[in-house]
């Protein structure tokens, strides 16, 4: 090969390792904003030239890896990535579940494994407690809106505050949350930051009682929940919630992004 072609070859290969850093880039900025974001405002972040993020929008787009926002003004995250999200969620579960098993069977109480999914919260794996007196949750078919459970305000006060207005105003555009509830809401949130735990009395289904604490691993943010009858939500609690924070320590040693 002669120097020329050598040149041309390294050149090539950095314009492509170049391209992929930059698509790359892209697509962390819009998995910060669920919401959508125009291509100006994807420049501006990303610092890049308006037409080099409007190729490599194009590109993700037709790959399914970027698609326009509900406004059509805007871009955000494709279908594409959730179906790799799919085999991730398969390894989160792999290492994850031995934790689980080992949290329901100390406590004798049910314990969930949720994800949050565009504007709502989805149990992608349970054990259920083998007792008399139990909380069975359905799997997968059940989707809630994030402030009306304990996973999902756990998922919640981990969001960025652009992701919770909206999905805040959603939900009162949907009539699942009331304006007076939001600032309530809102200042449990600002607890749960500090606790790290969520709670839920009541507030889903009559009669149950929940405790939930937010996973943050390399593979997304999930939550580990255990689900009691009130009757003994409050009798128990203290141990329930040490359990969970013993739990989430040892999932994050695993998968934690700082190990």
């Amino acid at each position: 090969m002669s120097r020329a072609s050598e040149q041309a070859s390294t050149s090539e290969h950095r314009s492509g390792i170049q391209v992929i850093a930059r698509a790359a880039k892209i697509m962390r900025v819009l998995g910060n904003h669920p919401e959508g974001l125009s291509l100006g405002e994807l420049a501006n972040t990303v610092r890049l030239p308006r037409s080099t993020v409007q190729r490599i929008i194009g590109a993700l787009e037709t790959e399914g890896f970027a698609e326009h926002g509900v406004s059509g003004t805007g871009y955000r995250l494709g279908p594409e990535l959730g179906r790799l999200l799919y085999y991730t969620r398969i390894d989160v579960l792999s290492v994850a579940r031995p934790f689980l098993e080992e949290l329901s069977s100390s406590l004798q109480e049910t314990v969930v494994f949720c994800v949050g999914e565009r504007d709502s919260v989805l149990v992608i794996d349970r054990i259920v407690a083998e007792r008399e007196l139990r909380v069975v949750p359905q799997m997968g078919t059940i989707r809630v809106p994030f402030h009306s459970t304990a996973p999902g305000k756990a998922l919640l006060a981990n969001m960025e505050e652009k992701a919770v207005v909206r999905l805040l105003d959603l939900a009162e555009q949907q009539g699942t949350l009331s304006p007076s509830a939001r600032q309530p809401l809102l200042e449990e949130l600002e607890q749960v930051r500090v606790t790290g735990i969520a709670e839920d009395l009541e507030t889903y289904r009559e009669d149950v009682a929940a405790y939930a604490t937010e996973l943050d691993t390399y593979l997304g943010h999930f939550a580990i929940t255990v689900v009691v009858p009130t009757s003994r939500a409050q009798k128990h609690r203290q141990n329930y919630l040490r359990a969970l924070m013993d739990a989430k320590a040892a999932v994050e040693s695993k998968l934690g992004i700082t190990g």
